[in-house]
Parts: structure tokens; sequence; C-alpha cells
């Protein structure tokens, strides 16, 4: 029978000690990092409405695209009708961009759809920047679903 030197054991028990668990080991880099959250909520004062800040990361994996408010010659709003969103009880909104990365619900009046148009009474002014994709995963972040 072969002897063990005393030294090596001693040396394979001090580096098991200093050396990481194997669950630690297992742990991917995303466990390991901190989580952060892709969208922030902030309400908006006086109203009922808040804004949604999104990481650069999130808005780049949701594509949020945008398209500016243009006004008709009747002086009707239009909007592409892929960035109106109706609620449960039927109101009608968009979300506009009013800087980078942030994003509020806005109410609007369609007068009428023509083709990937909708035409507004009421709504954003012309110029204003709306959301055409991303606006479902918007209010979905908005009222919590999926947290």
């Amino acid at each position: 029978m072969r002897q063990v030197n005393p030294s090596l054991v001693l040396a394979v028990a001090t580096t098991a000690l200093l050396l990481p668990t194997t669950a630690a080991w297992a742990a991917s880099p995303a466990e390991a990092a901190p989580h952060v959250r892709p969208a922030r909520i902030e309400p908006i004062e006086g109203t009922n409405l808040r804004r949604i800040i999104l990481t650069d990361k999130a808005a780049q994996r949701l594509d949020i695209q945008l398209a500016e408010v243009m006004q008709a010659p009747s002086g009707e709003w239009v909007v592409p009708y892929a960035s109106v969103l109706y609620d449960l009880s039927g109101a009608s909104w968009v979300y506009t961009s009013p800087e980078p990365s942030n994003f509020v619900r806005y109410r609007v009046s369609v007068v009428r759809i023509d083709g990937a148009n909708a035409y507004l009474k009421e709504g954003p002014p012309a110029g204003t920047r709306v959301v055409t994709v991303g606006v479902s995963q918007l209010y979905g972040a908005e009222k919590g679903v999926g947290h």
C-alpha cells in the first residue's frame, strides 16, 4: 500500500476550502448580476396617467418605432392606425414620446379610419411623436401585466 504525503493532503484540503461552492459555479452571469427592471413607471402628478421610462435595451428589444402626428387639410390630426390603443372601456389612446425612451398615454378621439391612418378629432398636436410599434407592450408595462 502506498503512503499519501500529508503535505499533499493539506494542500488539497486548503484549496477545496478556498474554492467557491459548486452551486456558485452553476450560477449563470445573468443570475449573478443584479436585476435591472426594463421599465420604470412614474405617476404624473395631477392625473391618473403614468410615464413609462424604458431602458435602452428594453426599447431595442421591443423594437419601439415612432411616427409624427400629421395635420390633414380638413384640420383633423392623422396618426398611423397602428398607434391607436383601445382600453377595456373602449376609450382610445396613443402613446406619445416626449423624450427618448419616455412614453405617456394620450387620450384621442377617433373620427374615422382610412386605410392605415386614423383621423382624430382630439389628440396630440401635429409634430408630436407617437408609438407605432410596441404599443400593447407599453400598455402592459403601464398596467403591470406580467409582473
